[in-house]
Formats: C-alpha cells, structure tokens, sequence
C-alpha cells in the first residue's frame, strides 16, 4: 500500500487534507498535527439492499442517503464476519476474530472478549491525541468473571481504548436491559440491586415462557425469558427496575449522549464509536415511526435509524465540525428477518430485498451475511462518487494508524487509507470472511471461495442459506453477485490454491 508521503504527491487536487500529512518544517521546528476527527456509526443487522443509495425502492432513508452523496458509497465493502460479536471485535482489534475462539455471539453475562493489554484501534488513537469515545451497543462482554452489576463493572470499554463510553452490555434482546456509563449502571436505586443469570431464572420473576398473557410481542424462537417493557428477554435478571430501559427511547437516549460527546469534545480531536441498536431484534421504534415505512416494524425500525443519522449529521454542522471530521456509515453484519420475535418481518417484507442482489444474510457464509453497506464522507476532503475498491472494517486499525501518525498494531488489518480517502481504486487484494461461528471463506479481488462443509443448507430458525455444502464453492462476484453459478468444476487450479492460501493463512 502506498506511504503517507506519497498520497502527498497525489494530494495536487485538493482531495487530502493537510491534517492527514506528515508533520511540516515551521521557523526551525516542526508544526504539530492537527488530525481530523473520527466516527463510526455502526447499524445493527442492517442489509446491503436496505436504503435507497443501494437501490431500495421500498424503503425511504434520506439521512443515510444525504450522507452517501457527501462521499464515497462503496460497493465492495465489508465486515469481517456474519454475526455481531465477532464483526465487533474486529472493527475494534484489527484482527481476525477466527483467531480467538471465544469470539462468538456472547451472553450479557460474558467477561471482556478483548485484551485490556492489547493495542486496540480506540487506544492507539487515544495515543494519538484523540479523545475516544463509544455509545450504543457493546456486545464484546464486560468484567473478567461474574460481574456485579450493582459496583465498578471493570474491565470494559473505557479499560480497552476509550475515554468515555455510554452502552448497553449485549443487545436489545438480552439482560441486563440497563444502560452502563463508564463502568455504572446508569440511575440504579442501590436499594434495588440487581442480578442477572444465563442458567435460571429468579424466584417470582415473570418470563416470556411462564406468562405469556404478559408480553406484548409474540415469540418464534428463543427470548423466552425475563419480560422488560412487556418483551421477553434472553437470559434472566431481577432488580434494577427503575434503571431499566423502555425500548421506545432507546434510539433518542443514545443520540443525545452521542452528541454530547461530540460538543464537549469539539475542540479536540475526537474519535467516536456509535453503534446503533436498529434494526436489532425486538423492533420497537419510537412511535413515531411506527406504521411509517409500510413493512412492519423492521421497516420503521430502519426509519428511526436513518432519522437518527440524519439528525446527528445536523449536529455535527452545527457545531461546525463537518469539515473536519471523516465519517464511516456501515453494519456490523448482514440482514436477517425472523430473528425470534414475531413481528411479521417475513410477511410484511413483501419485495423489498435487504439483501440486495446477493445471496444469504445474517449467519451465512454466501455473500450477504458480510457483503454491508459502507460510506465514507469527509466532506471537501473526499471526492463524492461510488468506489468498487475492496475494503473491510478491520481495516479501520491501520488506515487511522496512517492517517495519524501511529504504528500499525496488527498485521490482520491493512492499510487501506488511499482507497478511503478515494486517491486510489486499489483496496485489499483478499480477504478472509467468516460465517460467526468459525467457518472461513476467501475472497480474491471479484472471486470469492468456500471450502466444502457439510452441513445443513439453510438455518431453519431463520430461512437463511448457510452456505454449507459437501462441495468447494467458487464464485465470481463480478459476473455474479447472486452466486447462482458455481464454477469450481471449471476452474478447480482457481478453488484449489485459494483453498490452500486460506488454509495457510488461518
């Protein structure tokens, strides 16, 4: 990948700041940095076929669409795996999740997934200068055992990198359904502590299996435990009832302490984490976007999402800090309908495909469980237009390290800052995916290999394709981004050797 010195040369159009330079020679010394600010908003099991910058008729989503139009949407960007905990771990580490085992889709419950020791994206922009922040949706486990809700739950975010964190521990449909900022629940009673359990529930407390007349949204799988809001959890609690969230708030809750962050921090640099909770299992929008999109409430659930884009970007003008802060728009997964809770998804989808013209979702190792939207706006910095240059979230590691000056912590990620910026069309050459569970595939430049998994074809509980089969796969996405035509027959010395680099690079 081209140095830093070099996108300087290339820098002649005005299309580089000079914050992303090397330092400068001034009156004898040199001239300190100034680097632009950084955010990642992150949607949860948004699809690539679900906003309008990627062809969704069905769906109308202007906030997220404003924000693609201000730079660069790329249409071979992706995470690295097909379920939430590891694609995190990634965007946070730098590093294959395949090369830690227990990263899985973890219980509320789970001790810290990453290091505290280790050299995190947050914590080297933290040496860099910047102050860190990360709001919305954790899901990478907290404490380093049993955690005690009710005291300092440590280690966590602000132990890996960030200086500031406002964040649930898992997700929407997990306990403990309480908000944790810095390390404390947030507005709990002590005279109401509370304690939560992944192997049996609480004396007295309802759940979704014993007292179904108490739940307001039916089940099809799972989430058969305690009731918050009227929804039914996975995993048990008890306690803590006025800390308790009311889903209806969710998305208004996180926006604020984003935006927060971004006004008390303005006048430094900044790196924030905001990770979004939509379209997440159970949907439950605010009210006023309920009934809005015409698909049920996955639909209205992307509509408060793309609201809540739109109305941080407002905030972020306001303050004047557009100009000088890069902002990532991406999913930490692919998109998924029934996933538990039976809201009509699949009935009220009607021809809407989230996604997009791919195969599979959330879960699956065919394209559309990692294949994600991905927009890059930086705006008078980067050049409006459409990139087809391969990008991946882990990638975020090394790009900031180059555009701040640090040293690269991890040889997973690579340096891809050129083709963000839009000064170069060249990204990764390849790329190792994964399914969430541990089961790899490679893509090479358009070509894209799955070994031979025997294995159920389609994960029942949720009608995706599992990409399993007790053949090689190989596709060429190029020519057919819907993996209908299977060419490893054909070009078996292809399916063999990236087999093999695969398997020599795990």
């Amino acid at each position: 990948m081209k140095s830093l010195h070099h996108l300087i040369s290339l820098a002649a159009s005005g299309l580089l700041l000079q914050t992303a330079c090397a330092p400068k020679m001034k009156a004898g010394r040199i001239e300190s940095r100034k680097n632009p600010n950084i955010i990642i908003l992150l949607a949860d099991d948004l699809g690539y076929g679900d906003l309008g910058c990627y062809g969704a008729s069905k769906l109308k989503t202007p906030g997220i669409d404003r924000l693609a139009a201000s730079g660069l949407r790329f249409t071979n960007g992706y995470c690295t795996s097909a379920t939430s905990t590891p694609s995190r771990y990634a965007l946070i580490t730098g590093r294959y999740p395949w090369r830690n085992e227990r990263a899985r889709v973890l219980p509320g419950d789970a001790p810290l997934l990453v290091d505290p020791e280790s050299t995190t994206m947050p914590r080297m922009l933290k040496n860099a200068g910047y102050t860190t922040g990360v709001v919305g949706k954790w899901h990478l486990g907290l404490g380093a055992g049993k955690v005690d809700w009710n005291g300092s739950i440590s280690p966590g975010p602000n132990e890996v990198g960030f200086n500031y964190s406002y964040i649930m521990a898992a997700t929407n449909d997990r306990c403990p359904t309480v908000f944790i900022e810095n390390g404390t629940v947030a507005g709990l009673d002590p005279a109401d502590p509370i304690e939560v359990s992944y192997k049996q529930n609480y004396p007295g407390e309802p759940t979704g299996k014993d007292n179904p007349d108490q739940i307001r949204m039916g089940l099809t799988q799972g989430h058969a435990g305690t009731i918050v809001n009227g929804i039914s959890r996975i995993g048990f609690m008890k306690g803590g009832k006025k800390a308790r969230w009311t889903d209806e708030n969710m998305a208004d809750t996180f926006l604020l302490k984003a935006e927060k962050f971004i006004e008390n921090n303005r006048n430094r640099p900044f790196f924030l984490y905001y990770a979004l909770h939509e379209p997440h299992v159970p949907r439950v929008p605010n009210h006023k976007f309920i009934g809005k999109s015409g698909l049920g409430p996955r639909g209205d659930a992307i509509l408060e999402a793309d609201w809540v884009v739109g109305e941080f970007m407002k905030k972020l003008e306001l303050l004047g800090l557009s100009n000088n802060t890069m902002v990532i728009f991406t999913s930490d997964n692919g998109p998924v309908l029934d996933d538990g809770y039976a809201d009509r998804a699949v009935e009220l989808n009607g021809d809407h495909t989230p996604w997009g013209p791919m195969r599979g979702g959330k879960y699956s190792l065919l394209d559309a469980g990692t294949h994600v939207p991905f927009l890059v706006s930086w705006p008078g910095k980067i050049k409006p237009g459409v990139s087809d240059a391969l990008v991946c979230q882990i990638d975020f590691t090394a790009s900031f390290a180059e555009l701040t000056g640090q040293p690269n912590p991890s040889s997973d990620s690579e340096n891809v800052l050129p083709a963000l910026l839009g000064l170069s069309s060249d990204g990764r050459n390849s790329l190792i995916l994964e399914n969430g569970s541990g089961k790899t595939l490679i893509r090479e430049h358009e070509w894209v290999m799955i070994p031979d998994y025997p294995g159920e074809p389609l994960y029942k509980a949720v009608n995706i394709e599992t990409g399993f089969s007790s053949e090689i796969q190989l596709y060429n996405l190029r020519s057919d981004p819907g993996q209908k035509m299977n060419l490893a027959k054909p070009e078996a010395l292809r399916a063999g050797r990236m087999k093999e680099a695969m398997l020599k690079t795990r």
